[in-house]
């Protein structure tokens, strides 16, 4: 029989806190066990100190209509630890996607218990692709949900009428979150801590698993490649590729066209065909948004900011930032600094 991690508690644990931080994960058929295993560790180590696994102010359970293992993508499996108990008696209920080629990664009973949830109010969560699995179940309508830009272009083709961002790293939009997988989803769960349990757990968490910082939710994915969003030719989203690797050190637009064995009225008439706009429009806006996450989330000198992302000097950065954002990057990280500190202030008090 395969090895799983152990999950439950022992009859003689306590019972849960009434303000404890509770946790049931539903895990789909084929789930990413990355995406589980980081925001139940991280809940392991918010809950006390001196890493003892002590669940004093979080628990979880595996929640599942019947006892038989659930696989992953990967091949490990886990079983569940409870049936599907009240919703009620849990903080959260975390759905943890995995595989999108399953045909039903939720059984219709654990569908059921998803939507009883959401009518009782219980803030649920759908991790990495567990998002659309709150979408298939009618439970995204009228919220913003954010995704991988991974799967950015799937999502929209399957639920078109949805609102969907691959910006962010995650969403919490009324009793709703999404996330989009990955490393974000210990953003999300310490984020969950600090709210839940305080800073001094968040912390204690963060450093254990080696997290210089907890990032916000607004935060940009790492990797957004937007500009190549419903483009068919290849030469195209190759061509974004080289510029989005290339922000620093720019390439020139007959250089990009000679790497795709193109002249550059080819490569001209392909962006205006695909993307309505010139190459060297495209590359800009890539550097612009490079520019822009480094104004909000680093305090490098504008100059330097220039420089990395390819402009001559300051003055040139800063009249193109305006024109594209209509901000200036000054205002903008004065802004982001002062959204930081509210939010910082806000958790706080609560």
């Amino acid at each position: 029989m395969p090895q799983h991690p152990q999950t439950s508690r022992s009859a003689a644990s306590p019972a849960p806190k009434k303000d404890q931080l509770k946790v049931g994960f539903i895990l789909a058929r084929s789930f990413t066990l990355s995406a589980f295993a980081l925001f139940v560790d991280a809940l392991r180590l918010g809950s006390d100190e001196a890493d003892k696994s002590g669940r004093i102010n979080c628990d979880w359970e595996v929640l599942g209509s019947t006892r038989h293992f659930l696989t992953s993508s990967c091949g490990i499996q886990v079983s569940p630890t409870a049936s599907l108990r009240p919703p009620s008696e849990f903080s959260y209920i975390a759905v943890i996607g995995g595989l999108l080629n399953v045909a039903e990664p939720i059984d219709p009973e654990t569908q059921a218990y998803l939507k009883k949830a959401a009518a009782a109010g219980v803030p649920i969560a759908g991790v990495c692709t567990g998002s659309f699995i709150l979408a298939e179940n009618g439970l995204l309508k009228d919220r913003l949900a954010c995704v991988s830009w991974l799967h950015h272009k799937e999502f929209h083709d399957r639920y078109p009428d949805l609102k969907l961002t691959s910006q962010r790293i995650f969403v919490e939009d009324g009793n709703i979150i999404t996330c989009a997988g990955g490393s974000a989803v210990a953003d999300l769960a310490t984020y969950l801590i600090r709210r839940h349990v305080g800073a001094a757990a968040e912390r204690n968490a963060l450093e254990i698993l080696q997290i210089i910082r907890r990032r916000d939710a607004t935060e940009l994915q790492p990797r957004n490649p937007l500009e190549a969003e419903g483009i068919q030719d290849k030469r195209a989203r190759a061509a974004l590729m080289l510029m989005e690797q290339n922000v620093e050190s720019v390439l020139g637009i007959e250089e990009i066209a000679e790497k795709l064995n193109v002249s550059r009225r080819q490569l001209e008439r392909i962006f205006l065909l695909e993307l309505n706009t010139s190459p060297a429009s495209a590359y800009q806006r890539i550097r612009l948004e490079a520019a822009m996450k480094l104004v909000t989330d680093t305090s490098k000198p504008l100059i330097d900011i220039a420089l990395d992302t390819g402009f001559e000097n300051v003055s040139h950065f800063i009249r193109r930032f305006k024109k594209a954002f209509n901000i200036t990057p000054t205002t903008l990280r004065r802004q982001a600094k002062e959204d930081h500190r509210a939010r910082v202030k806000k958790s706080m008090v609560g």
